[in-house]
């Protein structure tokens, strides 16, 4: 029996979500540790595990607390071109990597479906799975073979059903790439870093599918990705932006912290970017750093309800003609 979503209430308990960036085999027994120590609620990782890293994937699958995912680009990385299949270490004619990581998180992977929480009253729904970001349709093949899906299009309906199907009037859309829309700076949370530099690397399909959603009445208080990592190519000045925010209050953010385990004089340290939610809305995002007693040793302010951004984006609205 499906559990009731609960009702909704002026005063509702916050909500902790700990999104975790691209892992890229930067996860080990400690992880869980810490996140039990943070007290979240909910975990979403947005992928990028490994290359195809099957022992990460199931080490993530035996999590005990509530949580999603997502998977990247990498996490198909032997399979989805042809450079891969060709450089593929295994024998694909008796193991399917990317069937064994789909099978180990089975129903925790949303990639086009979607993930009810009754006790948190949302629903994670996933974009396009194994997302290489961009304005063209990669990895035809791969997308006809797996998942039936053809172009953009078919794509965007797949998530944009998924929406429709979640009982919970509150969606978060967890992808590996982020949406289209959110800037076509180098720097921008999915804007190309890399020769030509400049112009917007977001998913056509996944920003589709958010528009439509909303057409529904449906609230959307975040969305959240990688791929695009922080540390960016053509300089170490800056960092890539982690964060934005649209008129509609919907919270983008970027959670590709990469590497996330890192080696400091005190010890190892591990990202965690943490989101609270209050009343159906983002009201805090951190970027936090957990020391080896899962406490947290340093942490970046990226929102807060309480200090609104001053710089807003556009709703994002569909764009058919791409």
């Amino acid at each position: 029996m499906t559990e009731p979503l609960s009702t909704p209430t002026a005063n509702s308990p916050s909500i902790k979500i700990a999104v975790i960036g691209d892992i890229h085999d930067a996860w080990d027994e400690e992880d869980p540790k810490a996140l039990a120590q943070l007290g979240v609620d909910l975990v979403l990782f947005v992928g990028d595990f490994g290359n195809e890293a099957v022992e990460v994937v199931e080490a993530v699958s035996n999590l005990e607390l509530p949580y999603a995912a997502s998977f990247g680009n990498h996490d198909a990385w032997y399979t989805a071109t042809p450079w891969g299949t060709k450089n593929c270490p295994y024998d694909r004619s008796k193991e399917d990597w990317v069937q064994q990581q789909l099978d180990l998180l089975a129903d925790a992977h949303v990639g086009y479906s979607q993930r009810t929480f009754p006790r948190l009253d949302l629903s994670v729904v996933g974009g396009r799975p194994f997302s290489w970001g961009g304005p063209d349709w990669r990895c035809a093949g791969f997308y006809r073979d797996r998942f039936g899906v053809k172009d953009f299009e078919e794509s965007t309906a797949q998530i944009a059903k998924a929406a429709a199907q979640a009982p919970s009037e509150t969606i978060i859309f967890l992808g590996h790439n982020g949406p289209s829309g959110l800037g076509d700076q180098a720097e921008d949370p999915c804007g190309k870093d890399w020769k030509q530099l400049g112009g917007d690397f977001g998913d056509p399909d996944l920003r589709d599918a958010i528009a439509t959603t909303r057409t529904t009445g449906k609230r959307v208080p975040l969305v959240t990705f990688g791929h695009m990592h922080h540390n960016l190519r053509h300089t170490k000045a800056v960092q890539r932006k982690r964060l934005c925010v649209d008129e509609a209050g919907t919270v983008y953010l970027n959670a590709a912290c990469v590497p996330r385990i890192i080696k400091t004089e005190q010890g190892l340290q591990r990202n965690f970017s943490l989101v609270t939610l209050q009343d159906h809305q983002v009201t805090d995002v951190q970027l936090a750093w957990v020391d080896a007693g899962h406490h947290i040793a340093s942490s970046e302010t990226l929102y807060s309800k309480a200090a609104p951004p001053t710089e807003v984006i556009p709703t994002l609205v569909s764009s058919p003609s791409e």
